[in-house]
């Protein structure tokens, strides 16, 4: 019965034991609407609340529920990641579990899918309940990623997507460890296309994407897909080197034709601030692309399974080696 499902919806958690019961309840009355088998894949990202506990109990009363317990906390990305290698479907959906994304919407993703479109992603016209800065940052990040890279990464756009069999399959054997999936599918191609929809408040919790993870995750992002920032601190460092030797040069006038300097100190002071600050700026962004190549050369799985519930120990192992052997044929 396995191979016959027709729809996986991947569902990433991290502590979201508020929300959970009231995600199932939504999807599980959508998805009992479209016309096939599905599956309800819930990717536990080392949450220590009682997440895991309740999707147990959705699992054991409902056949079309899985969980895939991670050990610890892996990330967003790669929740999306292990969702997609367990994933069953002849169409992929991933969705967050706090309901922000509406799962009503899928049941318009599935109808562009059958009209031929192999990704159909969710494009946000409004998002509700989201601070003035959030929305900001968002709007500025998405239209500099798009700038700095060739890929057409459609703005305004999250996770919230689905994609074909096939797209999964590809996805599947990239082996990106700092994974920015939904530019990965937009570098992928195939026949792509949006559905429209406001973007809701929070049903309830508190939102996993802090400051600190929103600029890692837009690091992600730019390095993934860009190497203009490279060519950035070039082009800086050329700029601030001719910008000092001409505050060298009116500093040398100064001194020579004036009496506003004291003898010394002005020219060393400014030197040395503005050559440090060009090496330490220039020494940050090619550490950011070293560090990800570095994590490239470790070649550690993407994630550690503790448990999974819903699938046979069968079909749980062929996943896994499946999805190993995939990536490993991109290092030969």
């Amino acid at each position: 019965m396995e191979n016959k499902v027709k729809y996986s919806v991947i569902v990433p958690m991290y502590n979201e034991e508020e929300v959970i019961e009231h995600t199932y309840g939504r999807l599980k009355e959508v998805m009992d609407r479209a016309d096939g088998r599905y599956e309800l894949i819930f990717v536990n990202d080392g949450s220590k609340d009682r997440s895991v506990e309740l999707v147990k109990s959705f699992s054991a009363n409902d056949q079309n529920v899985r969980l895939i317990d991670f050990s610890r906390n892996f990330g967003h990305q790669i929740a999306i990641t292990a969702g997609m290698d367990y994933a069953k479907g002849d169409a992929v959906v991933v969705i967050d579990a706090d309901l922000q994304d509406p799962p009503e919407v899928i049941l318009d993703m599935i109808a562009k899918w059958k009209d031929g479109y192999e990704v159909v992603y969710g494009r946000r016209l409004k998002r509700k309940g989201e601070t003035l800065f959030k929305k900001l940052t968002a709007l500025a990040f998405y239209r500099l990623l798009r700038s700095m890279t060739n890929v057409d990464i459609p703005l305004d756009t999250g996770d919230f997507r689905l994609i074909d069999r096939k797209v999964c399959d590809v996805l599947r054997g990239l082996k990106e460890k700092n994974r920015f999936v939904r530019g990965l599918i937009s570098w992928i191609g195939f026949k792509q296309t949006s559905v429209e929809y406001v973007r809701e408040e929070r049903f309830a919790g508190e939102t996993k994407y802090p400051l600190k993870k929103m600029i890692s995750f837009a690091l992600d992002g730019i390095t993934s897909f860009s190497y203009k920032p490279l060519k950035i601190a070039t082009y800086l460092g050329f700029f601030l080197s001719l910008g000092s030797f001409i505050y060298l040069l009116v500093v040398l006038y100064q001194r020579l034709f004036t009496d506003t300097t004291e003898t010394g100190w002005t020219t060393i002071v400014a030197l040395n601030l503005l050559f440090n600050g060009i090496i330490l700026l220039l020494l940050g962004v090619i550490g950011e692309y070293i560090g990800r190549i570095y994590d490239e050369s470790k070649n550690r799985p993407l994630y550690i399974v503790r448990e999974v519930e819903g699938y046979s120990e069968q079909a749980s192992e062929e996943a896994r080696v499946k999805a190993d052997a995939e990536r490993a044929k991109q290092y030969v």
